[in-house]
Formats: structure tokens, C-alpha cells, sequence
């Protein structure tokens, strides 16, 4: 295990070099918090408007379509990539850090240092790991860049521009956790999420633009659609296939702005439910407390982690099958086992399809009831089991990743207990021992941990199969919702901690 250790460290004076974003030294007020954040969501909203430069949009493919919102990106720009590489590389090192294969205390500045400085390393790594079989398999240079600058040196640059995009990204989410509020991952997941809602409730421009407007291409937003299909259709044709259109036809069906509410008003219900132990001061009579362990502890991150996790599996099954030189590969190769493209990104078969998310009742309860009205060249035993195993694979992971973050973030019963034996807080009625807090901990931090991680992967799975508007997936609202509630809070305790500067230490924050 030292050896291990010993050989992160020799990594550490390397990533030291690369850029990153200075923690400030004393406390930041809350102004200049609120600044920040509101300055890297522009800066976020342009870089998703900055398109790949020699890129040909209409010969190339996005492999993360399906995960396009939950991923922080937008397809054909130098934000292409999104969270992904970010999100990947933190999966690998936490997965390191927990299973005890890096031996690292992260409650040791020292080796926190040290995790955080060749994260930034792994990151460039897996942007490049990412970039690669995109640009040399489905993001193709226009011709005129190609005769410009050859083959080779159209994608070369190509994947500079994606590298420079994403860890800029990276260096947001650095901006934003150590001068902002909250965490720029999640920031930028809720506003891409809250952008596609509000384009998929109320865009008023038909489906097909080039196209004139009518029965057979109304508004493509919810709400405009509804209201064009109710202004011109008789009560006869309503009956005969109107609110069949308002209710399931796609894009943005009214069932799925219905299940958006739904999953709103649920989630917002859950994040209120928690336990809540009390304390007291050790020094000061009559001055109490209480400690709130949420139902949902472990907060988003873990189905963020899953996600991601998911897309890249999707991504090596779509390469396997589709990319010429991969598909040759013996055994894995064009093995529609693993995965079956018929066209586009999306799994028609095999293992990827079964591990990819059934977006809205459209793609799996519908075929189930109505195989020939609906058919999706899947029996109903296979949409079944598609539903199940989707389900199963994202709460078991969901609960696995819990387990991780809560132990990686000192969210764990030992770091807890030393927070509040550090407040000068103690439970009444035990002593004032953080071993002794630790036992008490321990009856409900690991049980909520679990609960938590079953919880947010089934309600991450059930909002993916109702489905959402604007395509933002079910996942990508579950995951707005919560991390706006968590934005919301983390607001008020920055404002409490400006008004109390004694309430900082409590909080995590700076003396």
C-alpha cells in the first residue's frame, strides 16, 4: 500500500503544473459568490453556442445523445463532451480511493491535496481517452478542412478544440466550488435541464421547420401543441386520434409535461423527509441543535455517477459494432450480443440496449400493451425484461456509488462525528467522546446511505420511462430538481454564515 501511495504522489508534482484555480485564503462574501456563479452560467451558456470549428454537423453523430442533457453538453460544439470526462475520471478515482486500492485519508490535507491534483491529470486523460473515438469515428472534419489541413490534421485539431473546451469546463467547476456556491457540475446540469423543459413545454415552431404547419406537424412544444391540435381538429377527430397526438405523440407529449409536475412535486416532498438527531453545547447551557440526516443522504451524485457510467458503456458498444477498425476485433467485434445499431446512436438490441433507458411510456409501456399498434421489433417479454434489468442495473449501481461518495466526501459516521465534536456540539445524554458519537452515527448513516442510493436510482428509472419534455430525460429532471433544492439550501446557509460568522466552522466554511 505505500508503494501505491508513494507512486500517486510522484504523479502530483506533474499535475501541479497544470492550470487550475486558486483557493482564496480568507472568507469570500456572498455577493461575490453569487458573481461568480451567475458569471461561469453565462460563460457555460456561450461555450454551448461555440461550434466546433471544420466540423461537418451533417455527417456527424453524437454518441451521447441519449445522455446529451445529463452529460452538461451540447452536440456539435466545444462543449461535445460536456461533464463526461470529469465524471469519468472522478468514477475511476473514487472507485480507487473506496475499494482501499489508493490508500488515501481525504481527511488529511495532505493526501486531500494530492487526490485533488492528479484528478486534474486523470481528467486531461480521459478528455483525450473520449475525444479520440469520436473524432476518428463520428465527428467528421468538413471537406474544406480537410484539403486545408489533411486528415490528420483536421481531427488533430478538432480534438484541441474539444480538450480545450472540456477542461475549461473543468476549471468552472472549480470556479464555482471554490469562489461560488454549490458544485459547477451540477449548476450546469440544472441549466441545461431548465433550458430543454422550457423549449420542449413551449417552442411554438413546428416539428419539421421546413415543412408548413399542420395536423401532421403542429408545434413542437407541449403546450402550443395542444392548444393548435384543440383549434383544429372537430370533436370527431379529436375522439378518432387528437388526444391520442396531444397525450403520446412525439416530440413532447402532454403525458410526459404531466409526469414532469409529478416528478417535480415528489422529489421536492422526499428531500423534505429527514431524521434529525439532537445536540446541545458542551460549554454553553441552554444553547441546542439538530443534526438533519436526509432520506435522501447521498444527494444526486451517485445517479450522475451511474449515467455516466451507463453512456459509456453505450459509447464502446456503439464502437464495437459500427467502427471499422473495432468491429474486427474477434469475438466482441460487431457482436450484436453486445450491442445492435441499426442506424443513429440509440441500441436497437443486445446488452447496450437492455442497460439503456426507456424514454417516456412510448418506447416500452405502450409496445407492452399495444405490440401491434406500438411495435418496436421487440416482444413483450423482451420490453419486460428491458424495463427490469434498466431498473435493477441503475439501483444496485446507484447504491454502490452511494456507498463511495459518502465515505470519499466525509459524509461518513467517524468525519461526521468529528465535525460536530469539532462545533463543540455533543448528542445529550452521551458523552462528549467522538468515538461515542460515531456508534450513535452509525445506527443511521449507513442504513440512510443505502436507502438513499435505491431511492434516487428508482426514481431516476421511473422518470426516465414516464419521459420528459424537451428530451431532457427523466434522470436530467430528477437530477435539476435536486440540485436546485440543494442550490436553494446552500444559499441560505451562505447567507446564515455571512450574518454569523461563528456558524462557518460548523459549516465547513472558512474562519
Amino acid at each position: 500500500m505505500e508503494e501505491q501511495l508513494s507512486l500517486l504522489y510522484k504523479f502530483k508534482p506533474v499535475s501541479d503544473k497544470l492550470p487550475a484555480v486558486k483557493r482564496p485564503e480568507g472568507h469570500v462574501h456572498f455577493r461575490t459568490k453569487m458573481m461568480w456563479v451567475i458569471v461561469i452560467l453565462v460563460l457555460y451558456f456561450v461555450m454551448t453556442n461555440v461550434y466546433i470549428y471544420g466540423l461537418d454537423q451533417t455527417k456527424s453523430l453524437d454518441l451521447f445523445a441519449q445522455y446529451r442533457t445529463i452529460m452538461a453538453g451540447a452536440s456539435g460544439t466545444i462543449m461535445q463532451l460536456g461533464i463526461g470526462p470529469i465524471v469519468t475520471a472522478s468514477i475511476i478515482m473514487q472507485l480507487f480511493v473506496g475499494a482501499k486500492i489508493i490508500k488515501l485519508d481525504l481527511t488529511s490535507k495532505n493526501d486531500k491535496a494530492c487526490y485533488q491534483s492528479v484528478l486534474k491529470l486523470l481528467v486531461i486523460v480521459m478528455i483525450v481517452v473520449e475525444a479520440l473515438p469520436q473524432v476518428f469515428g463520428y465527428l467528421v472534419p468538413s471537406d474544406s478542412f480537410v484539403s486545408t489541413w489533411g486528415s490528420g490534421g483536421a481531427r488533430l485539431l478538432i480534438i484541441l478544440q474539444l480538450c480545450v473546451g472540456s477542461y475549461l469546463v473543468f476549471l468552472f467547476d472549480e470556479v464555482v466550488s471554490k469562489w461560488g456556491i454549490g458544485s459547477g457540475i451540477s449548476l450546469f446540469i440544472a441549466a441545461g435541464v431548465a433550458q430543454s423543459v422550457f423549449t420542449g413545454a413551449l417552442n411554438w415552431y413546428p416539428v419539421t421547420e421546413a415543412a408548413a404547419m399542420g395536423i401532421q406537424n403542429p408545434p413542437a412544444g407541449t403546450i402550443p401543441k395542444a392548444l393548435y391540435v384543440l383549434m383544429h381538429t372537430s370533436s370527431g377527430e379529436m375522439a378518432n386520434g387528437g388526444y391520442e397526438l396531444i397525450f403520446l405523440g412525439e416530440p413532447n407529449p402532454m403525458i410526459a409535461l404531466i409526469g414532469t409536475a409529478l416528478i417535480f412535486l415528489l422529489v421536492v416532498y422526499i428531500e423534505s423527509t429527514r431524521i434529525e438527531l439532537p445536540l446541545s453545547h458542551g460549554n454553553a447551557r441552554g444553547a441546542r441543535g439538530r443534526y438533519p440526516i436526509k432520506l435522501m443522504y447521498a444527494s444526486n451524485i451517485p445517479v450522475i455517477l451511474m449515467s455516466a457510467l451507463l453512456a459509456n458503456v453505450s459509447m464502446v458498444a456503439l464502437l464495437l459494432y459500427s467502427n471499422s477498425f473495432l468491429s474486427d476485433i474477434p469475438f466482441i467485434g460487431g457482436n450484436s450480443s453486445i450491442g445492435y445499431f441499426a442506424s443513429g446512436t440509440q441500441a436497437q438490441g443486445g446488452l447496450a440496449w437492455y442497460l439503456s433507458a426507456p424514454m417516456g411510456v412510448t418506447s416500452w409501456l405502450m409496445p407492452i400493451l399495444d405490440p401491434i399498434g406500438y411495435a418496436n421489433g421487440h416482444s413483450v417479454l423482451q420490453n419486460l425484461g428491458h424495463v427490469m434489468i434498466y431498473g435493477t442495473v441503475m439501483i444496485m449501481g446507484s447504491i454502490l456509488f452511494a456507498k463511495f461518495w459518502v465515505q470519499t466526501t466525509n459524509l461518513g459516521p467517524e468525519a461526521v462525528a468529528k465535525q460536530i465534536q469539532k462545533s463543540g456540539m455533543q448528542i445529550p445524554g452521551f458523552r462528549r467522546d467522538p468515538r461515542v458519537l460515531k456508534r450513535v452515527l452509525e445506527r443511521y448513516i449507513p442504513t440512510v446511505t443505502i436507502m438513499s442510493g435505491a431511492m434516487i436510482g428508482a426514481l431516476a428509472a421511473g422518470a426516465d420511462m414516464i419521459g420528459t419534455t424537451g428530451n431532457a430525460s427523466g434522470t436530467g429532471l430528477l437530477l435539476a430538481v435536486g440540485i436546485l433544492i440543494h442550490f436553494y439550501e446552500a444559499v441560505g446557509r451562505e447567507q446564515m454564515m455571512e450574518m454569523n460568522p461563528v456558524m462557518r466552522g460548523f459549516f465547513g466554511g472558512e474562519e
